[in-house]
């Protein structure tokens, strides 16, 4: 059987009243189009019935094909996990509830078909609540922009499409699946950002809040590394040792000063001491937290490991043999 053209990655948790509906909107879109096309449907450990409907969905279409997570690992490790067994030629990345528009995907596929490696959707009209979901996410967008040098208006946008060859390169930790468009375009995609439409949610409840703010500024910081200090770090380390050891002798030039000068016993003010050691202390952590970052990246890609594991797969024709999972076919 020939690969599909277009693989759909849909991440899903937790989304029963919204599986039919999506299936409508994407079986109308597929069957106006001449582009063969998949849709992969990650259910990242769903309570709620969800894994049951995709399984009776995929029996009834095979284009439907199923990657079932054995419990709830987070939408960036099931979005690597729909990245990794999608076959298309263009991988497609959208949420499913609703909120994404699937007649924008056309318009998308027509910007990769320009040369375009990654085209990736801009919220605009964005139809959130204005204090915890819109707010935060434009003060964080500019705040990654800045500091990135990407110019980007909307990361949290589910809605991309990425050559596969792109796409499967990428290696998805923690948050990571919003910085896709900027790793992305540091290993060289041209890269373009359109306005897509948003809808507001009518089934189910958000699954995000503004308590992964937190988790989004701390991916910042290793992505901020990855993009500028990874092949040299000791570019960030040797910099940061130097203006300690330019502080450590400022320090000690001034104890011996005042020593010399008035015989003050320096060992005897703890507000010296306290800042000196939460100085280092906060290097180190931060030092620790990058060098596991990249310490995480070197077993996975070693090893062969995912952050992720796969229970079953389903309407899959070509599986690796070296997976720890079952493969099913559809009834």
């Amino acid at each position: 059987m020939d690969k599909p053209q277009v693989s759909l990655v849909i991440p899903i948790f937790n989304e029963l009243e919204n599986i039919e509906p999506l299936q409508q909107q994407l079986c109308h879109m597929m069957d106006a189009w001449d582009r063969t096309t998949e849709v992969v449907l990650v259910d990242d450990g769903s309570t709620d019935g969800t894994r049951e409907k995709i399984e009776l969905l995929a029996t009834a279409d095979t284009r439907f094909k199923l990657v079932l997570l054995r419990r709830n690992f987070g939408q960036t490790a099931a979005m690597q996990a729909g990245i990794d067994h999608a076959q298309g030629e263009v991988i497609v990345t959208l949420d499913g509830d609703l909120q994404n528009d699937p007649a924008d995907i056309p318009m998308m596929l027509d910007h990769i078909d320009e040369g375009y490696d990654l085209v990736h959707g801009w919220r605009k009209n964005r139809q959130d609540a204005w204090l915890n979901r819109k707010l935060p996410s434009k003060i964080a967008n500019r705040l990654i922009s800045k500091v990135t040098g990407f110019p980007i208006h909307d990361l949290g946008c589910t809605l991309k499409a990425i050559r596969a060859d792109i796409a499967k390169e990428l290696e998805l930790y923690g948050e990571m699946h919003r910085f896709i468009p900027i790793l992305a375009h540091r290993d060289g995609a041209k890269c373009l950002e359109v306005v897509t439409r948003h809808r507001p949610r009518i089934h189910g409840e958000t699954k995000y809040g503004i308590g992964r703010t937190t988790r989004v500024l701390l991916d910042l910081m290793t992505v901020k590394y990855l993009l500028q200090y990874f092949a040299s770090p000791m570019k960030l380390f040797g910099n940061i040792g130097f203006m300690c050891a330019a502080l450590s002798a400022t320090f000690g030039l001034g104890a011996l000063t005042l020593k010399w000068m008035g015989g003050m016993d320096m060992t005897g003010n703890p507000l010296m001491l306290f800042a000196l050691v939460s100085g280092l202390a906060s290097i180190q952590f931060f030092s620790l937290g990058l060098l596991g970052e990249v310490n995480a990246r070197v077993y996975y890609a070693q090893h062969g490991q995912r952050n992720y594991k796969v229970r079953s797969v389903v309407n899959f024709q070509e599986v690796d043999q070296d997976q720890n999972f079952s493969v099913r076919r559809a009834a």
